[in-house]
């Protein structure tokens, strides 16, 4: 899946959008790609030089959420509804490939609960369970 195909998935655009590539899928795991690059909106006011640049924890929980929120298919919009269990191991920095990892634990009606990971070259970053809801589009008019 690319640019193109998750802008069509996720009803997100930029600079929220913080998926740049799927790279497999399945009803049961996603694995996504984000690429990060100096120039995301973030970057210029979250810590102001001598300190370095680093990507909000914020933003790469985020990316985690959207992420398992393909895990729910084009049932509506996902929203993240709790997150559990959240720990950032490491700074993420420009440069970095950002590799998301969601799997599906329970689902229920339109409740999904996914385990998902961060890592930047096979090291883990952030990790957390994340329990999403599917919204029709039309009911959050």
């Amino acid at each position: 899946m690319d640019i193109e195909e998750l802008k069509r998935a996720l009803p997100l655009g930029y600079p929220y959008l913080l998926l740049d590539r799927v790279l497999s899928l399945s009803a049961e795991e996603v694995v996504a790609q984000k690429c990060v690059t100096i120039n995301e909106p973030y970057f210029q006011g979250h810590f102001r030089p001598p300190f370095p640049s680093i990507m909000p924890g914020t933003m790469i929980l985020e990316g985690m959420a959207q992420a398992a929120g393909l895990l729910l298919g084009q049932e509506g919009l996902a929203v993240l509804a709790e997150v559990e269990r959240a720990r950032f191991r490491r700074p993420v920095v420009p440069g970095d490939r950002l590799t998301f990892r969601a799997k599906a634990l329970r689902r229920r009606g339109p409740l999904l609960q996914a385990q998902v990971q961060a890592e930047v070259e096979g090291e883990l970053v952030a990790e957390a369970i994340l329990t999403l809801v599917s919204r029709d589009v039309e009911q959050t008019r």
